[in-house]
């Protein structure tokens, strides 16, 4: 049967699962409400402490320790690109350091104008609405309008946005942050994940669907307002989107790739980022509005003709960046050093390896291209044969019902379940597609199973998005035969 052979690629036999509190649940809650409530404070939160942090397997076995990402600097252009090309990388640098003090004198004058001492946070939230499929006439709405005008206000100078922000809330009122608070709750010394400045923290990204998700949304409603021959009601959304794309322009490393935040924040957020989909979205947004797309039918010319050499770039850059086993494509990693465009980290859980879910999003990428050339397309047949070959069959991540998998002691497990699959893993180790994970400690482990309850509960270690991608890949593969 294809597919990973669990035995040798995780050793689920020999990692023993044991509770971390051995007591029978009914007398574990019976000691507990016993308890008077000053007592139970201290002892739940210790409990909860222990839980979330310790690894679910005494004999856990650690395959490797995760290495922080670098960040992209004058000294390591210097020490890393040729010289012909470091002319554009160092303009590169010096433009995103113009932008970012840009970005924050504006918010500065903003607070200063509008007499704000104390910027609050924008409300949490991950913009379902955005994202989610509405009727065309829905978009001349009110309520779509509403969203509309509330995201303009969180556009940053540059013409990003950041992430996770409920923009159907409400809109930013001046002198507010430009973000939520991102904050890594769980961070300790030497945190990959620590700000270099927690003050201005991925302002503005592509990260959780931040950006192109506006400008998508944007671009929608003025289309919808354009067709409805509402153009002054159109014009400040269509002002929006420019400067969206404008961002994305700028925000195009020389290589064609893309960071994870733009301007640049240092660490593992310079790296080319694959993850959540990240660099696929750029690419995506500027090959529709090169393609004149209908909802980009409304850009002007000029900018047009600069997206389409910029998408380009991106689709040459994603076919350098596919990994080759022995000279046999494979997919992409979660992330790139940008300069040296070797597989890295980003947060402590995340390593340097070969990743099932953003490259399913690749190829889907390819596969809808139009007219794909012969490097397009041996990209797409060397990723397809990938997912069959590491394809895991017998296992089911989790009990099914997660709300009770987050409740329960042991947490979400990798579980033995005759028949079920295929499902993948999200990350493989580079050289011999196993199975990967990683924890808040940094550590790699060789079983999901073996990391902390926090991480299984918190993090989606497996996946079947490769079903649907094979599925497509099979009548792709009839029109566009080898």
């Amino acid at each position: 049967m294809a597919g990973v052979n669990l035995q040798r690629a995780q050793h689920p036999d020999r990692a023993v699962v044991r509770p971390i509190i051995d007591i029978p649940a009914a007398v574990f809650e019976n000691r507990f409400m016993r308890l008077s409530r000053c007592t139970l404070g201290p002892i739940f939160l210790t409990a909860i402490a222990v839980l979330l942090f310790l690894p679910a397997a005494a004999s856990a076995k650690v395959i490797g320790t995760n290495v922080a990402a670098n960040s992209v600097t004058r000294k390591r252009i210097l020490a890393t690109i040729p010289q012909k090309e470091q002319k554009a990388w160092l303009a590169y640098l010096q433009r995103s350091q113009k932008l970012q003090a840009i970005d924050k004198r504006a918010l500065k004058n903003e607070q200063k104008a509008a007499g704000v001492t104390h910027p609050q946070y924008a409300p949490h939230g991950f913009g379902f609405r955005l994202r989610g499929k509405h009727p065309e006439a829905w978009y001349t709405s009110a309520g779509a309008l509403q969203i509309a005008h509330d995201i303009v206000t969180y556009q940053v100078p540059d013409g990003g946005w950041s992430k996770n922000i409920n923009m159907a809330a409400g809109p930013r009122a001046p002198g507010n942050r430009y973000d939520t608070n991102n904050l890594n709750r769980f961070s300790a010394p030497g945190d990959f994940d620590a700000p270099l400045d927690p003050n201005w923290n991925y302002i503005a990204t592509l990260d959780n669907d931040a950006t192109w998700t506006q400008i998508r949304f944007l671009a929608r409603v003025t289309t919808a307002l354009l067709a409805a021959h509402r153009e002054a009601e159109a014009a400040p959304f269509r002002a929006s989107v420019e400067r969206g794309v404008e961002y994305l322009l700028h925000a195009q490393y020389p290589n064609g790739g893309w960071p994870q935040v733009w301007p640049l924040e240092g660490t593992y957020h310079d790296a080319i980022t694959m993850n959540d989909d990240a660099m696929i979205h750029a690419v995506e947004i500027l090959h529709k509005v090169a393609d004149g797309a209908p909802d980009y039918a409304f850009l002007p010319k000029p900018l047009v003709k600069r997206a389409q050499p910029a998408a380009q770039r991106g689709i040459g850059c994603l076919l350098r960046l596919q990994v080759a086993e022995k000279g046999v494509k494979t997919v992409w990693a979660d992330q790139y050093d940008a300069l040296t465009l070797k597989p890295t980290s980003a947060r402590n859980y995340e390593m340097a390896a070969l990743t099932s879910s953003e490259s399913v999003s690749i190829a889907d990428f390819f596969m809808g291209l139009k007219d794909p050339t012969p490097a397009e397309a041996a990209a797409v047949r060397g990723a397809a044969a990938w997912f069959q070959k590491v394809e895991i069959y017998g296992y089911r991540w989790g009990s099914g019902n997660y709300l009770a998998d987050r409740l329960s002691l042991q947490g979400r497990m990798l579980e033995k379940d005759p028949g079920a699959g295929p499902i993948w893993s999200r990350f493989y180790q580079i050289g011999t597609n196993l199975p990967i994970f990683g924890d808040r400690n940094q550590k790699i482990y060789d079983h999901v199973n073996e990391i902390s309850r926090e991480r299984r509960n918190g993090y989606d270690w497996y996946n079947s998005q490769g079903v649907a991608m094979l599925a497509e890949y099979k009548a792709w593969a009839k029109k566009h035969p080898q």
